[in-house]
């Protein structure tokens, strides 16, 4: 793309008034007035000519892999010129989506030395997900400064958004040095558990089930069995982003919530050994990635917990749950991160969830619904009143209900405030491999 600069512009401008009244004194020689015009126009010709190709110059735009919400991270953009003639500067543009903002539109200056050059433009972190940057617009002038030229780079370059993850790493910094779960850990590799590990000498207050009364006597001393808990565990976290879940809860998402929650369970299991995978669904299955092992692989949860998109459309809980059972082909442990204000959805949720619950560990997390609690909390000062506080006490308790049913199926229901869900899920799923259910 070539096109005048401000400077063209004004030149022929500026000779505008010269030329009129040239044809004014000398009408019948009115067409040297245009003299100046095609000088300046004959100049930006040869402007375009001089200044480099297109094809000479390239930009390429660097991200980071993943920023948490409402951080500021560079868009680094470099520029290369590889012809002889290459201009001193270049402007630089870049473009996403809503879920980042980027000062001054994007735009910024690239001084080049040796046609070489970058810039790092701040990007600010809105929303949750993955923000992809698609073009990158580069433009420079001509050595007359009389035209511009342009080009437009395809880029591929993405920013996976998440959850602010510093709470991650400090509340599972925190869990750690608790001695309840410093006791689990030692309890996980030796004590209450399913595989046998050694025979070791009994000793005072160890259970009395324990002993090997076979090599007791052999041994002419009383032996018992040390077990350790199985490893290896599949954790499947199942997220619903469908219209409820998109709905917010003091000012976030519950899907944004539950991710959050989600992150740090997902770094305590890793740092125990178990396997985990995600699973995100809303009319239909959207995530469906395989198990990962190790803390290593937290990153990788990460880059595909920021796919996880807001959604508009409703649960479609019967075939997001059998697709996700048909997919699994060993006993895992499954969590349902939910929400549902009606008997309708709950119904077709608690059926697609006695199915699980026959095979597989099943703990569906829920949000309370503070909104409704405080109308019914609030007293009544007008009929409206009355009728709101009636209506939200029919769904509380409807959502009472539901939670009952899915807790006689064998279901484990954490229902928790929005600031405490992530403690609430990590103590669940901690007791639960203390008591060897998984």
């Amino acid at each position: 793309m070539i096109y005048p600069t401000r400077l063209a512009v004004l030149a022929a401008a500026a000779g505008a008034p010269v030329a009129m009244l040239v044809a004014l004194q000398m009408a019948d020689r009115w067409y040297v007035a245009l003299g100046w015009p095609v000088l300046v126009l004959v100049g930006t010709l040869i402007d375009a000519v001089l200044a480099i190709s297109t094809r000479d110059l390239d930009a390429l735009l660097t991200l980071p892999r993943a920023a948490s919400i409402g951080a500021e991270v560079e868009a680094l953009v470099s520029v290369t010129a590889t012809a002889r003639g290459a201009p001193r500067r270049a402007e630089v543009a870049i473009a996403s989506d809503a879920l980042v903002s980027i000062l001054d539109d994007g735009r910024a200056t690239v001084e080049l030395s040796g046609g070489r050059g970058a810039v790092a433009l701040p990007v600010d972190t809105v929303r949750r997900g993955t923000a992809r940057f698609a073009h990158v617009w580069v433009r420079w002038r001509g050595p007359l400064g009389l035209i511009w030229k342009g080009k437009r780079i395809d880029s591929d370059a993405s920013l996976a958004i998440l959850p602010d993850i510093r709470p991650v790493h400090e509340k599972g910094a925190r869990i750690f040095q608790r001695h309840a779960l410093q006791g689990l850990m030692v309890q996980l590799d030796r004590g209450d558990g399913t595989d046998f590990d050694a025979l070791i000498e009994y000793r005072s207050g160890m259970d009395r089930r324990a002993i090997d009364w076979k090599q007791s006597a052999r041994h002419l001393k009383l032996h018992a069995k040390e077990y350790r808990t199985e490893r290896n565990n599949q954790i499947v976290f199942a997220v619903d982003s469908g219209r409820q879940m998109s709905e917010p809860v003091a000012g976030m998402p519950r899907i944004d919530r539950a991710v959050g929650a989600m992150l740090l369970t997902g770094w305590v299991a890793l740092k125990l050994g178990d396997r985990v995978a995600l699973h995100s669904f809303d009319s239909r299955p959207r995530i469906a990635s395989g198990l990962i092992s190790g803390v290593g692989a937290f990153s990788e949860l990460q880059r595909l917990a920021a796919k996880i998109d807001y959604s508009g459309d409703e649960t479609n809980y019967t075939y997001a749950l059998t697709t996700l059972a048909a997919r699994l082909t060993r006993r895992s442990m499954i969590v349902l991160f939910t929400e549902f204000t009606d008997l309708t959805s709950a119904d077709f949720m608690i059926r697609a969830a006695a199915k699980l619950a026959e095979k597989h560990l099943l703990m569906i997390v829920v949000l309370r619904d503070e909104e409704l609690e405080a109308i019914i909390d609030k007293a009544p000062q007008t009929p409206d009143d009355i009728t709101r506080a009636v209506t939200a006490a029919a769904l509380l308790k409807d959502r009472l209900l539901a939670l009952t049913r899915l807790r006689h199926l064998g279901a484990h229901v954490i229902e928790s405030e929005y600031d405490k869900v992530s403690d609430r899920l990590v103590q669940g799923y901690i007791d639960l491999k203390r008591r060897n259910l998984l």
